[in-house]
């Protein structure tokens, strides 16, 4: 027969076995860009990620985007590493982070028992804390009032992306869209020229319109053959798509001047 000493290291054993098995859900989380079709032309970070089992998808176009919720700042920890669009995290500058608003973005940030306002670009993604809505730098938390207490009630309002005119006055312009344009499917490159008109005059009779661009590629002239005219990167896509499953399977979307 067991002792009691024994049987009470079992059971915490087994209970400690039962807390890990329900903190994890039985399968790791996957975090990271998801690939769509949809987005397989954007910048990772214009595409949908996940963290910790959320999916996030972020906007395309920020006009109109107002939000109402907690303010967090972040710093020391992340100082120097680098943000979402690839830029180096500077706590002392003014910048933020957002879950889905388009990076580059310029956001009024109005602290809502102040009357604080600040203006600061989105570089970075998060913050992934429930109920909060934007990461301020700590030196944009220091301007809003907000180090001290660490969250405050902010409303968010997007306002574009900034330039500045000749005279000196600061504008906001609304993004890119990166779905509009003329876009065309690079189905092949070759070293012998013929093959690359031979192809071009076949893709000519079956699809309309069909190129041959020569450049010179690590000192060997090669001739790409580019086929159509899509004015929407989602229909080039899906050409793209197509070419693949039809014999060119390094087919892919190039952006025509």
């Amino acid at each position: 027969m067991l002792k009691l000493s024994q049987q009470l290291l079992i059971f915490l054993l087994l209970l400690l076995v039962t807390l890990m098995a329900g903190c994890g859900g039985g399968q790791p989380q996957r975090n990271g860009v998801i690939e769509t079709a949809e987005t397989q032309g954007l910048p990772a970070w214009q595409k949908p990620y996940q963290v910790d089992g959320q999916r996030y998808d972020p906007m395309q176009d920020h006009q109109g985007f107002e939000q109402r919720g907690i303010a967090s700042w972040y710093g020391g920890k992340f100082h120097g590493r680098k943000t979402s669009n690839g830029e180096t995290y500077d706590m002392y500058g003014i910048s933020a982070a957002h879950k889905t608003l388009p990076l580059g973005v310029y956001v009024k940030v109005t602290h809502l028992e102040t009357g604080r306002q600040l203006v600061v670009r989105i570089n970075d993604r998060g913050p992934f804390v429930a109920g909060r809505i934007i990461d301020l730098s700590y030196g944009a938390a220091q301007q809003l009032g907000i180090v001290d207490a660490g969250t405050a009630p902010v409303l968010l309002e997007a306002l574009g992306y900034r330039e500045s005119t000749p005279q000196g006055q600061v504008v906001y312009r609304a993004p890119v869209n990166y779905d509009s344009g003329r876009f065309a499917v690079q189905i092949g490159a070759f070293a012998a020229k013929e093959n690359a008109y031979r192809l071009a005059d076949r893709m000519r009779a079956e699809h309309g319109r069909a190129v041959v661009i020569d450049a010179e590629v690590n000192g060997r002239q090669m001739f790409r053959v580019r086929v159509g005219d899509y004015s929407s990167l989602d229909r080039a896509d899906q050409a793209a798509a197509q070419f693949a499953g039809n014999g060119f399977p390094g087919s892919f979307v190039v952006a025509l001047d």
